[in-house]
C-alpha cells in the first residue's frame, strides 16, 4: 500500500514540471515547431488533468479501505472478546443441552407410553363400538324374532283354539259312532248272518255258471272235435301252434319280430306285421302268410315247411282261422299246446356232447350228467352207466337232486322253441311234474332249503318259484335285462339270488319278490352264483374271470379271487364255507371265501370245463367238459378218481335200478 503511494506522488511531480517548461515555450514565439510542442502540452495538461482525478478516486479508494481495515479490526476486537465470552458460556450451554437432550428423550419415552395408552384406547373404543353395533343388532335381530314369534304364538293359539273346537267336534262324532256302533252292532251280526247264510247260495250260483260256461266251453269243443273230425275245422292250438312254436318263433317273437311281426300268440299271429294282416280268414288265397311259407321264404334261412304242414295252415285259415273255445288269445303259444313228450335221444352219439350239467346224489353213490335230450346216471365209483332219464329238451343245462335224493329237477330247452323244468323219479326215471312251459330254454334250478319249492330262470329273464308238491306257480319275478343264468336259495330260504347275462346279480326277497340289492361290478355276463353258509355273502362268477363276493346287505363287494385264465362258468358253495368253480381255463378249483385262498386245483381236462358238482359227504368233486370227458376226484386231495366220457354205453330202455 505504501509503494503504491509513493509511485503516485513521483508521478505528480512530474506533471507539474512539464507544466512549467511548456509556459516557457509559449513565451519565446508562435512558430510552427512551438505551436507543435504547444499542443503536445495541452495533450499533456489534459492528460494530467485525467490522472489527478483518477488519483483522487484513487485516494478516496484508499481512505475507505483503510476505514474499512480500521473497522474490521475492531470488529475483530470486538468479535474476538465476544467469542471469549462466549466461550465460557460452551460448557454450561452444553450441560443445558444434555440435560434438555435428556428431558426429551424422557418425554419421547413417556409421550411413546401415552401414544402406545392411546392406541390401545383406541382399540378398545373399537371393540365397544363393535359390541354396541352387534348389541344393536342383537336387539334388533330379537326385535325380529320376538315380533315373529309372537306372531308364531298368536298363529299357534289360534290353531290351539281351531283344534280344540275340532277335537270337541271329533269327540262329539266318535261318541256319536259309539252309539252308532253299540246300536249296529246287532245289526251287523244280522248282516253276517244274512252274509253266511247267503254264501251257499253264491258259492253255489257262481258254481253254476262256472259249470255252465265250462258246459258251454266244452259243447263248443265238441262241435269241433265232431267238425275236425269231418274236417271242416282244423284245431290252432293242436295242430297250427305247434308248427308256428317250431319253426316261425325263433325270428318272430317279442325280442326279435322281423318284419314286426310277433307270433307268440294267436291274437300277435292275426294282428300281422308291418306289411298288415298276415291272415284273411277263409281265404288262404289271400293271406300272405300262405305266400311267404309256400315259396320258402318263411322260416328264413332254415328248412321249408312241410306239404303237410303248409297243408293244415291253408286248411285252418279257409275254415276260418278261429282259436280253439276256452283259450286266451294273448297266451303265449307254449301255454295252449299240448304237452308232447320230446324226441327219444339217438340210440348211439357219433360224437360226444358238451356236459353242461353235472350233479351228484345226496349219498354221494351217483352222478347225473347232460346228454343230448336226456340225463344219464352213472356209478360214482366205477363210472359205469346206471340209467338214461329221457323225454327232456334237446339241451340240458342244470340238474339237482331233492334232499332225500328220491327225485332229480332237470333245467333244459330247445332254444328259441321251449324250455322246461321236469322232476322224475331217480329210481325208475318216470317223469312226476312238468312246471315250466316257457318259449325260450331254462338255464338254472334250485330246490329250496326245505325242499318245498324250486326255482328257476332262464332266457325269457324270469324267475319262477313253484311248489313242488302241487306244482302251481307262485311266484313270478321279472327284473333282469336279459338270460338268467343261474338262481340260488339263501340258507333260511328266505331270499333268491340271481346270475344274469344283463352282467348284474340280485337279490330278492322270496314271499314279496321285491329287489333288495344288485351287484355289479363284474362288468361282464354273470354264470353262477351261491350263499355263503351264513347267508349274509354271495359268490358269483362271471366272463371276466373272477369269482367275486360280496355283502347282502349293500352288494359292496368284500374280495374278487383270481388266478382263472379263462372265463368262470358255474360255481358250488359248501357249507364249510369253499367255493367250487369250473373255468374255460380247463379247470376246476377250490376256494377259501373267508379270505379268497386258492385250496386246491382240480386238473386233467382238455378243454374248457363247463360244470362241476361237490359231494362234502362222500368227499368227491366232478366236472363236466366241451368235450364231453366227466371227471371225478377225490375232494381232500385233488386225486383223480374215475374219468369216462360221457356218451351213453346202454341201450335205451337197458337200465338197472340206481344205487
Amino acid at each position: 500500500m505504501l509503494l503504491t503511494r509513493l509511485r503516485i506522488l513521483g508521478f505528480i511531480a512530474s506533471v507539474c514540471l512539464l507544466s512549467t517548461t511548456a509556459t516557457v515555450f509559449a513565451q519565446q514565439g508562435t512558430d510552427a515547431k512551438a505551436n507543435e510542442l504547444n499542443q503536445a502540452i495541452e495533450t499533456a495538461r489534459a492528460n494530467v488533468d485525467s490522472v489527478k482525478t483518477v488519483v483522487d478516486t484513487a485516494r478516496n479508494q484508499d481512505k475507505q479501505l483503510n476505514d474499512a481495515v480500521k473497522g474490521a479490526k475492531a470488529k475483530l476486537k470486538k468479535l474476538e472478546a465476544d467469542v471469549k465470552a462466549n466461550e465460557a458460556k460452551v460448557k454450561p450451554q452444553q450441560d443445558a443441552v444434555k440435560k434438555a437432550n435428556d428431558a426429551k428423550a424422557a418425554a419421547e419415552k413417556v409421550a411413546a407410553a401415552a401414544n402406545a395408552e392411546v392406541q390401545a384406547a383406541q382399540k378398545a373404543l373399537a371393540a365397544a363400538m363393535a359390541a354396541l353395533q352387534a348389541a344393536q343388532k342383537k336387539k334388533t335381530d330379537a326385535d325380529t324374532k320376538y315380533k315373529a314369534e309372537a306372531a308364531k304364538v298368536a298363529t299357534a293359539t289360534k290353531a290351539s283354539t281351531d283344534a280344540t273346537t275340532a277335537l270337541k267336534a271329533i269327540e262329539t262324532t266318535i261318541a256319536s259312532a259309539k252309539t252308532s256302533i253299540t246300536s249296529t252292532g246287532g245289526e251287523i251280526k244280522k248282516a253276517e248272518a244274512a252274509v253266511a247264510e247267503f254264501n251257499p247260495t253264491l258259492t253255489s250260483a257262481e258254481d253254476s255258471l262256472a259249470k255252465a260256461e265250462a258246459n258251454v266251453i266244452a259243447k263248443l269243443r265238441d262241435l269241433e272235435k265232431y267238425r275236425i273230425s269231418k274236417g271242416e275245422l282244423v284245431s290252432f292250438a293242436e295242430s297250427v301252434a305247434p308248427i308256428f312254436a317250431s319253426r316261425c318263433l325263433a325270428c318272430h317273437n317279442a325280442r326279435v319280430a322281423k318284419g314286426r311281426f310277433n307270433m307268440e300268440s294267436f291274437a300277435g299271429i292275426m294282428k300281422g306285421g308291418e306289411s298288415g294282416e298276415s291272415i284273411v280268414a277263409g281265404k288262404h288265397g289271400e293271406s300272405s302268410l300262405v305266400d311267404l311259407i309256400a315259396d320258402g321264404s318263411m322260416p328264413e334261412d332254415a328248412d321249408p315247411l312241410t306239404a303237410e304242414q303248409i297243408a293244415l295252415v291253408k286248411k285252418w285259415i279257409d275254415t276260418g282261422a278261429t282259436l280253439d273255445a276256452g283259450l286266451s288269445p294273448n297266451a303265449h303259444l307254449i301255454q295252449i299246446m299240448p304237452k308232447m313228450a320230446q324226441p327219444m335221444p339217438p340210440e348211439t352219439y357219433r360224437v360226444p356232447v358238451p356236459i353242461t350239467a353235472v350233479a351228484f346224489n345226496p349219498a354221494g353213490t351217483v352222478l347225473a350228467t347232460s346228454g343230448y335230450h336226456e340225463v344219464l346216471l352213472w356209478n360214482v365209483a366205477d363210472g359205469k352207466q346206471v340209467r338214461r332219464v329221457t323225454n327232456l329238451a334237446e339241451r340240458i343245462y342244470d340238474i339237482e337232486f331233492s334232499g332225500d335224493g328220491a327225485k332229480m329237477a332237470v333245467a333244459a330247452g330247445t332254444p328259441a322253441q321251449i324250455g322246461e323244468i321236469k322232476i322224475f323219479n331217480v329210481a325208475d326215471g318216470k317223469l312226476l311234474a312238468d312246471l315250466v312251459r316257457s318259449a325260450d330254454s331254462v338255464f338254472g334250478l334250485s330246490f329250496s332249503p326245505d325242499g318245498k319249492r324250486i326255482a328257476a330262470g332262464g332266457a325269457d329273464r324270469a324267475i319262477r318259484v313253484y311248489d313242488t308238491t302241487s306244482g302251481e306257480l307262485q311266484l313270478t319275478i321279472e327284473d333282469h335285462a336279459d338270460w338268467v343264468m343261474d338262481v340260488a336259495w339263501a340258507p333260511d330260504g328266505a331270499k333268491l339270488a340271481s346270475a344274469s347275462r344283463d352282467k348284474t346279480s340280485k337279490v330278492f326277497d322270496a314271499k314279496t319278490r321285491d329287489s333288495l340289492v344288485t351287484f355289479n361290478s363284474h362288468g361282464q355276463p354273470v354264470f353262477g352264483v351261491g350263499f355263503n353258509p351264513d347267508g349274509k355273502q354271495v359268490a358269483t362268477s362271471g366272463r371276466d374271470r373272477n369269482v367275486r363276493v360280496w355283502n347282502v346287505a349293500d352288494a359292496k363287494q368284500v374280495r374278487a379271487i383270481g388266478g382263472f385264465g379263462d372265463e368262470v362258468f358255474r360255481i358250488a358253495v359248501t357249507k364249510g364255507g369253499h367255493v367250487y368253480s369250473c373255468s374255460a381255463d380247463k379247470t376246476a378249483r377250490q376256494h377259501n371265501i373267508a379270505d379268497g385262498k386258492a385250496l386246491r386245483t382240480f386238473s386233467g381236462h382238455t378243454d374248457w370245463v363247463y360244470s362241476i358238482a361237490v359231494n362234502p359227504t362222500a368227499k368227491k368233486v366232478a366236472a363236466g367238459s366241451y368235450n364231453g370227458e366227466v371227471r371225478i376226484w377225490n375232494a381232500d386231495d385233488g386225486k383223480e378218481l374215475v374219468k369216462f366220457s360221457g356218451v351213453p354205453t346202454l341201450k335205451l330202455g337197458a337200465a338197472t335200478a340206481a344205487k
